[in-house]
């Protein structure tokens, strides 16, 4: 059986290293795109399966807003669960900070119905992020 660790993180070379693989790599985005001003103030999560991080995702407020952002899970662990768990351990953590009222996060379309499983709904029309079709979700708190 194997052991799962989901949680905050100041490893950020491990976060970056994931999304370099899934973001760049598997579909694309240009690497000078992929890391961002954000990254520095941003509370950065980490799914470990044995020790091996596997996933990750990236939490932003403001103000009253909260978002996830960067979440990618490396191909072999998808299908796992370990997606749904780094969303569950962001809404959680930006729920204890208080005072968020709404959670949003710019879903690649293709992966809508993921996001929806775990609470958010789509809002508005389809946008274009780096050539990728995505839309906008959220998760009323």
């Amino acid at each position: 059986m194997s052991s799962v660790e989901i949680g905050e993180t100041q490893n950020f070379a491990a976060c970056l290293a994931l999304r370099m693989q899934v973001f760049v790599a598997e579909q694309g985005v240009p690497a000078d795109l992929e890391q961002d001003e954000a990254d520095a103030t941003a509370t950065h999560l980490l799914a470990r399966v044995d020790g091996v991080p596997m996933g990750t995702a990236r939490l932003l407020q403001a103000g009253d807003l909260g978002k996830i952002g960067r979440v990618c899970v490396l191909s072999k662990a998808r299908g796992t669960g370990l997606g749904a768990g780094l969303m569950r351990e962001g809404v959680a953590l930006l729920k204890a900070r208080g005072g968020i009222s709404r959670i949003e996060l710019g879903a690649q379309v293709d992966a809508l119905g993921f996001y929806e499983r775990v609470g958010f709904m789509a809002e508005g029309p389809v946008w274009d992020s780096v050539g990728i079709p995505h839309r906008t979700m959220v998760l009323k708190l």
